[in-house]
């Protein structure tokens, strides 16, 4: 930055705090803000209810951190997303407060981040924005469907685990499985992983795994460490489910 475009009120990075009372315009009232923000951040709105936009800033700041919008560090130096921080430790950098400010406040563009007379090429178009935060909504609406195929997926796979502890029980009680015992828990079984890997009726798969395979994968990943979950055992027990379901279907 040349001497003819230094801002007095930029830093290299800034806590939370730093950040929301530049964008509310209170760089006056800096070193009374801090000094009680620092011993009581979560008290805001009643230690200076004069500027309700001190605490809303603030907020902003934090939600976009949580959310993955804005990259974060400590004492200015970058962590990973989903690094634990210390809240008064957390810093953000400058250029990821302006970026993030750029696409997620478009209509804000304050001083300390913003010079009077900057070049308008750093400024968003609505357009762009509206593009990048449906992308943004699509992305959460894509995980958020994984993560609802994920738990249908261990539930499915606990209700496996119960069967075969269910066919372990009943060896151990009455000794042998009657033909007509085999044959209905082969169906159960059957059923279950035809259900897994079956499609809704627009198409859409009813879980994240692909084919038998994926399951035997995933149950033997989950439980390598029971005694007849092996791979093997596990192709083989399918194979014939699979067989007896196509019987009577």
């Amino acid at each position: 930055m040349s001497s003819s475009n230094f801002n007095p009120q930029a830093k290299t990075f800034y806590r939370p705090i730093d950040a929301a009372l530049r964008w509310c315009n209170l760089i006056r009232y800096e070193a009374q803000i801090v000094k009680a923000a620092w011993s009581c951040p979560e008290k805001l709105w009643s230690l200076f209810p004069q500027w309700p936009c001190l605490q809303a800033n603030t907020d902003k700041i934090y939600d976009a951190v949580r959310n993955g919008e804005l990259p974060y560090g400590s004492f200015g130096i970058s962590v990973p997303m989903g690094t634990p921080v210390e809240l008064t430790l957390l810093t953000v950098r400058h250029s990821d407060l302006r970026l993030w400010m750029q696409v997620y406040h478009p209509d804000q563009r304050p001083d300390f981040l913003f010079e009077s007379n900057g070049d308008p090429r750093d400024k968003i178009s609505l357009g762009v924005y509206f593009a990048l935060q449906a992308e943004r909504d699509a992305l959460l609406q894509e995980r958020d469907a994984l993560q609802r195929q994920l738990q249908d997926v261990e539930a499915d796979l606990q209700a496996l685990g119960l069967e075969q502890e269910s066919l372990k029980t009943l060896v151990k009680t009455q000794g042998q499985l009657s033909d007509r015992s085999e044959h209905t828990y082969l169906q159960i079984i059957g059923a279950l992983v035809n259900t897994v890997l079956d499609v809704s009726p627009a198409g859409k798969p009813l879980s994240v795994f692909k084919n038998q395979s994926a399951i035997v994968d995933a149950v033997t990943a989950r439980h390598n460490d029971i005694p007849g979950l092996s791979k093997r055992t596990l192709d083989k027990k399918l194979a014939a489910a699979n067989r007896t379901l196509k019987k009577t279907t």
